[in-house]
């Protein structure tokens, strides 16, 4: 049994973190060291923190996400890991975020600045300005009706160069979109 690990009591506060989901079965032999009162209930280790928890995302001043395990586990209530350098500060005036696009599965989130994996290509936002670029993002993945004034091949092809200027650029959606229809005249 691993030794009772206790962070100090504002270390979650007004942070970023991504969960990694695992199986159950690593949290065999652990001490439950809180329990939350929406019910999530947290194992502390020297290197890192399990929760288990039906809900996920947005928690009173945090924001914790749970990447899924491929695939998918059926259950409701779902295990994470996050280590302890994972969890990176929030605000919401700071440019902290950056958004990643995942083309392959029709996937958009949005991701901190301490990231190890940020190239510093994107763009950082506010968690605002993130929030309202990730949601154009999806609407451009998951419907078609916006594309009906475009000429275009490639639907998929259209959809990556105005999600790229989402990415990359400051422009808004209505430039990037007049910018594309005035190159095709």
């Amino acid at each position: 049994m691993e030794k009772n690990f206790r962070p100090s009591p504002n270390s979650f506060k007004n942070t970023f973190c991504v969960f990694h989901e695992q199986l159950p079965q690593k949290i065999e032999g652990l001490r439950l060291q809180y329990q939350s009162k929406a019910g999530s209930s947290y194992y502390y280790t020297t290197l890192g923190m399990y929760r288990l928890s039906n809900h996920w995302g947005r928690l009173a001043n945090s924001k914790w996400r749970l990447e899924p395990m491929e695939p998918e586990t059926e259950s409701k209530i779902k295990l994470g890991f996050a280590a302890w350098s994972e969890f990176y500060p929030d605000n919401a005036v700071d440019e902290l975020y950056y958004i990643e696009t995942n083309y392959s599965n029709n996937t958009v989130n949005y991701q901190h600045k301490n990231n190890p994996q940020y190239d510093n290509k994107s763009l950082l936002r506010t968690s605002f300005d993130t929030t309202k670029r990730i949601k154009q993002i999806r609407n451009l993945l998951n419907l078609t009706s916006w594309a009906k004034y475009f000429e275009y091949d490639d639907l998929n092809v259209l959809r990556k160069i105005i999600i790229d200027e989402l990415m990359y650029t400051n422009k808004t959606l209505d430039e990037i979109k007049r910018e594309i229809m005035q190159k095709s005249i």
